[in-house]
C-alpha cells in the first residue's frame, strides 16, 4: 500500500476532506494551472480515454473525480445518452456545471457531490465509468476501486488516467527535478493555496502505477486489466473490465 499523503500535514481532518478543502480552494484556477503545469499534453491524453470508452459504445457514464467536468464534456462526443460527474469538491463542481451548461450539455451531463468510496449508484448501473487524476486522491484505494467495480456493468469499461513516474534515462531525473522544484513553484504563484500543489507533487511520487495498480485492479476483481505509459511515463493510461 502507497505512502498516505495529505494536503495539509497539521489538519486533523481525514484525507478525504482535506482534499475537498484543498479542491475548493483551488477551483477558480484549476483550469488554467492545468495546462500550464502539463503543457497542455493532458488533453491528448484524455482524448485517448475517450476513443477506449467510444470503442464500448455505452449509453450510461460515470466519470468520477470529475472536478471542474473536463473529461465528463469529452464524453459527450460518445453515443452516451447520460453522463454523470462526480465530485467531493463542490467548488470545482459548480465551475464543471458552468462550463457544461455554456456548452449547452446540460441535458445529457449530470454533476453531483459525493463520495466516490460510497457512491449513490445501483449495481451494475454503468457502461463505462473514467477516473483521471483522482484514484491517487482516494482516502482507501481498495475501497474506492471495489466501489467502481460495484456500480460497473458486466462487460463495461473502466478507464484510469493518472500520473506515473518515467523510469528510463533521461526522462526520470527530468520528471524529479520539474515535480520536486517546478510543480510546486508554478502552483505558488497561480494558486490561493501554497501548499496544493506541494501536494499534488507529493501524492504523484508514492503512487502505484504500471504493474503495481495492475496488481491492485486484479485483486479487485477487474479483469482484461492492462497499462499504456503516455509521454515517457509521465502519466499511465489503464483499462479494466469486469465479468
Amino acid at each position: 500500500m502507497s505512502e498516505k499523503i495529505t494536503p495539509y500535514k497539521d489538519s486533523a481532518l481525514g484525507k478525504k476532506e482535506q482534499v475537498a478543502q484543498m479542491f475548493d480552494t483551488i477551483s477558480g484556477n484549476y483550469d488554467n494551472l492545468n495546462r500550464v503545469i502539463s503543457f497542455g499534453i493532458d488533453i491528448k491524453w484524455r482524448k485517448k480515454v475517450l476513443d477506449l470508452v467510444t470503442k464500448s459504445n455505452p449509453e450510461t457514464i460515470l466519470d468520477i473525480a470529475t472536478g471542474t467536468g473536463d473529461l465528463a464534456i469529452l464524453m459527450a462526443q460518445t453515443p452516451a445518452k447520460k453522463i454523470i460527474g462526480l465530485d467531493i469538491s463542490s467548488g470545482m463542481l459548480a465551475v464543471g456545471v458552468q462550463k457544461i451548461a455554456d456548452k449547452k450539455l446540460s441535458d445529457r451531463i449530470e454533476m453531483i457531490l459525493g463520495d466516490s468510496e460510497n457512491m449513490p449508484f445501483e449495481d451494475d448501473y454503468f457502461d463505462a465509468i473514467t477516473v483521471a487524476f483522482g484514484v491517487r486522491n482516494f482516502e482507501n484505494l481498495e475501497k474506492g476501486l471495489s466501489e467502481i467495480l460495484r456500480v460497473l456493468k458486466p462487460g463495461g469499461t473502466f478507464v484510469i488516467l493518472e500520473t506515473s513516474v518515467p523510469e528510463k534515462t533521461p526522462y526520470k531525473q527530468g520528471y524529479h527535478f520539474y515535480s520536486r522544484n517546478i510543480l510546486p513553484l508554478i502552483g505558488k504563484l497561480f494558486s490561493k493555496d501554497n501548499t496544493a500543489y506541494g501536494y499534488l507533487s507529493e501524492s504523484s511520487a508514492v503512487f502505484p502505477y504500471g504493474e503495481r495498480l495492475n496488481n491492485i485492479l486484479r485483486k479487485t476483481g477487474f479483469i482484461d486489466v492492462k497499462d499504456m505509459p503516455q509521454t515517457f511515463g509521465v502519466a499511465t493510461i489503464y483499462y479494466a473490465s469486469k465479468k
